[in-house]
């Protein structure tokens, strides 16, 4: 990604938080800057509408229930997919089967590169975590729409950029940050981005597995459900079914190391 009312106070950053059903144009990023980065531009955004329909006639529709595949690293580039609604996880996959999630990436936002023109190969995978609606654009059609649209150039460098500020801040963090200071750090911006307000303190209203979890910090399932277990022991968080409710996140905030 239970707290007490005496909890929500000027020194919670995350119980202001209004409901958040989903985040169009945001992202989930296990980055220490993700706030500093601002959202992740949406690709479309600043077309015409008549830009819009151009650049759209050319995309291939296609439905993505949740749990299947987009595209799989190491497969062959064809373009990108730009999210129309819900939401697509990228990871890695190392050689030992073990995985790390680059990012959550949310409607507005398109995935599929950095070879966005369809030559190379893709150097990681993305699944659909919700059912989602994606549109294709073709690396061979795509070449041609930036000519056409340059508004769509721009888009696509914007996002470009932002996802290389993110990974270089991701591939930081996980290099500078111990597995708990990243742990702490996940459950606060997890609060932020789907924090809810609650009689005992901040749901995270989004449902992830500890094996989510995990992957995000690049840990174990285990290590991640003994990590939960000892702060409910401690009483920073409580776990309500599925879901985690943030009871002391000025703990959390300590455990991050950040100070902030």
């Amino acid at each position: 990604m239970q707290v007490l009312a005496s909890v929500k106070s000027a020194t919670n950053p995350v119980a202001s938080r209004p409901a958040v059903a989903s985040q169009a144009g945001h992202s989930l990023l296990l980055t220490e800057s993700a706030r500093s980065l601002g959202g992740p531009p949406s690709l479309l955004a600043a077309l015409t509408d008549r830009e819009r329909e151009i650049v759209l006639r050319h995309g291939r529709r296609k439905v993505l229930y949740r749990g299947k595949t987009l595209f799989n690293q190491g497969a062959k580039h064809d373009g990108i997919y730009l999210i129309e609604t819900g939401r697509i996880r990228v990871f890695y996959t190392a050689p030992s089967g073990r995985e790390i999630t680059l990012a959550y990436w949310h409607p507005g936002n398109f995935v599929g590169g950095p070879e966005v023109f369809g030559s190379g190969v893709h150097q990681w995978s993305g699944v659909a975590t919700s059912n989602s609606n994606i549109v294709q654009l073709p690396g061979k059609d795509l070449r041609a729409l930036v000519v056409e649209v340059p508004g769509l150039a721009i888009g696509l460098i914007e996002g470009l950029t932002f996802k290389g500020k993110c990974y270089s801040a991701l591939a930081q963090m996980l290099g500078t940050r111990s597995i708990t200071e990243r742990l702490a750090h996940l459950l606060l911006h997890l609060a932020q981005l789907y924090g809810v307000d609650d009689a005992d303190g901040v749901l995270i209203g989004a449902a992830f597995t500890h094996a989510d979890l995990a992957h995000m910090v690049g840990a174990t399932r285990q290590w991640v459900t003994i990590s939960l277990k000892r702060m409910q022991e401690k009483g920073i968080v409580a776990s309500r079914r599925s879901q985690i409710v943030i009871l002391r996140p000025d703990l959390l905030q300590e455990m991050r190391g950040l100070g902030d």
